[in-house]
């Protein structure tokens, strides 16, 4: 048996592996016997430290002088940031009239303090962590089932739903019977009427017959003709079947009714921060916005920029490249498929990117560097690209003619909704060949940026025109108000770049004009995006810069 590896043998020599250890040498830190001390120290002794085992580990050993290395630092110097010194550095004039510590007293004090957390690391910290992790492991083991109770409570919920509906149609059954009911004695009486007036028809020509067999002549000359009041016929009564009209599902709507799931969320004592909102309070907006940063993109005519919430930011101008930006700096360049110019992009939360591509009328999804075509339109072509909070894609699009415009919600490649015309049937947006800006809200809102009419428009998750805004008056604003990008902040405040003023206007969830950004010497700001912590990136059309600016306290 190996006699190091043996956990019930006595200490040895490190030096001869055989003789029971005796000495302990603090300098070099190896097991020594009685014999092999005296090779162990042998030429250099005043290196070594040889203590008796029991007491090995109980010298201190000094570091070396940076200077005077032959001589150990058994001092600090305060006023050269605490360096070692030796005492041949005290005497020296680098380190005249300083102030020195000795070493002993700092390596007393830190081992106080290890000694104290390393306690409260073992009897404190430590159990505290077991416990969490205890309690995580014991979530971990009950999630498919807060998970499945949380299902059966939706399928609970589906079974009132049908329920509920087979109430409604049993009621509209019932209300069915009631019409044919009425439907039934309308025909019942009408009939009664033809069959009464046809029975004296019959009684009339039976006494007719009568007559023309019969010889009496006052008989006769007595007969007054009833053809002409017979001829007057009745009006016919039609009464025409009721039909059922079904409404259009609208999916959103009944998914919105229906119930609603909670956001993820975490607790720290006693304040619960979602995982899908800002832990940022409420921000009132700066008396004067602040010029954060400025980016150069190398863009020329820099169009569209989104960002997700981990500083990366995504870019696209009047080339077949799409940039993505780090905290400033370039990190990423990919091309289009087919050198495709990409009218707009978009980011979906696992960080796969979308661009829509006007020339080959598709929406295309570009995942680990491979490019794959998403959406392919018939008659209409791509413009700008907006994620919703529910994941869905809504997609402005203008007809091949130019004549109209509509906004297309899809959920994965499918379309599941139209957005075009209000309740009266009139375009809610413009039909030009311009691209509109589309932006989703907190609050499920659409807002769409209409350059040509010189509009931001506002629709409810429904599809429902909600309000327009045309722009607010203002004697430093002498350019028709044409509104570019939008974009939406936490508090479902609108923000939209009017390129021709140089500025950007912030509006309320309701339309209402809050304050102008116009001093960040901005030059005709075009596409726009805020990030989680409400900083808003403006792209700058001809100068290719982004700038970003704080705008809330």
């Amino acid at each position: 048996m190996d006699p190091h590896s043996s956990a019930q043998d006595v200490p040895r020599c490190d030096l001869c592996e055989t003789t029971i250890v005796h000495s302990y040498c603090d300098y070099c830190h190896v097991n020594l016997c009685k014999p092999c001390v005296v090779d162990h120290i042998s030429g250099e002794y005043e290196k070594h430290k040889i203590v008796p085992f029991q007491d090995r580990r109980s010298t201190l050993i000094y570091p070396k002088c940076a200077t005077h290395s032959h001589k150990s630092c058994k001092f600090q110097c305060q006023d050269c940031n605490n360096i070692f010194v030796c005492s041949s550095c005290i005497a020296s004039e680098q380190h005249g009239r300083h102030k020195f510590v000795e070493i002993t007293e700092v390596y007393k004090t830190k081992k106080e303090v290890i000694k104290k957390d390393a306690q409260e690391l073992e009897n404190q910290i430590s159990p505290t962590y077991e416990e969490m992790e205890l309690r995580l492991e014991n979530e971990l083991v009950n999630l498919d089932e807060g998970y499945e109770k949380l299902k059966k409570t939706m399928s609970k919920q589906g079974q009132q739903w049908h329920r509920e509906i087979d109430i409604v149609i049993n009621r509209m059954k019932t209300e069915t019977e009631e019409i044919k009911l009425k439907h039934r004695d309308i025909l019942k009486k009408h009939l009664d009427e033809i069959r009464q007036i046809h029975s004296l028809i019959k009684q009339t020509l039976h006494a007719l017959k009568e007559i023309e067999k019969s010889t009496e002549v006052s008989r006769t000359i007595e007969y007054s003709s009833k053809t002409r009041e017979f001829n007057k016929r009745p009006t016919r009564v039609q009464v025409s079947l009721p039909t059922f009209i079904p409404k259009p599902i609208d999916r959103e709507r009944l998914y919105s009714l229906f119930g609603q799931i909670t956001p993820l969320s975490t607790a720290t004592g006693e304040n619960v921060i979602s995982l899908n909102q800002s832990t940022k309070s409420v921000g009132e907006l700066l008396d004067e916005p602040e010029l954060v940063a400025t980016i150069q993109t190398g863009f020329n005519d820099l169009r569209s920029i989104t960002c997700l919430s981990d500083d990366r930011i995504w870019m696209n101008g009047m080339t077949n490249e799409i940039k993505c930006f780090f905290e400033g700096s370039l990190l990423e360049t990919m091309k289009t498929k087919s050198g495709e110019r990409p009218i707009d992009i978009a980011v979906e939360r696992d960080g796969t990117i979308l661009y829509s591509a006007s020339s080959t009328g598709t929406v295309n999804k570009v995942k680990d560097e491979k490019v794959e075509e998403f959406i392919r339109l018939q008659g209409w072509k791509c413009g700008m690209l907006c994620i919703a909070s529910t994941g869905d894609l809504l997609v402005d699009m203008l007809s091949d003619d130019g004549i109209q415009s509509k906004v297309v919600r899809y959920a994965g490649s499918t379309e599941k909704q139209t957005i075009q015309f209000d309740d009266e049937g009139k375009p809610l947006f413009s039909g030009n060949n311009k691209v509109k800006y589309i932006s989703k809200s907190r609050n499920h809102d659409i807002c769409v940026a209409d350059s040509e009419v010189g509009a931001v428009v506002v629709v409810s998750q429904d599809g429902k025109l909600k309000w327009r805004y045309t722009g607010h008056p203002s004697v430093t604003k002498n350019e028709p108000f044409k509104p570019y990008g939008v974009t939406t902040d936490s508090q479902s405040r609108i923000l939209t770049a009017e390129g021709d003023n140089h500025c950007i206007h912030i509006l309320d969830q309701d339309g209402q004009f809050l304050r102008y950004i116009d001093n960040c010497d901005l030059k005709n700001p075009f596409g726009l995006c805020v990030d989680n912590d409400d900083n808003l990136f403006v792209c700058e059309y001809h100068r290719g810069n982004v700038k970003k600016i704080k705008y809330l306290k």
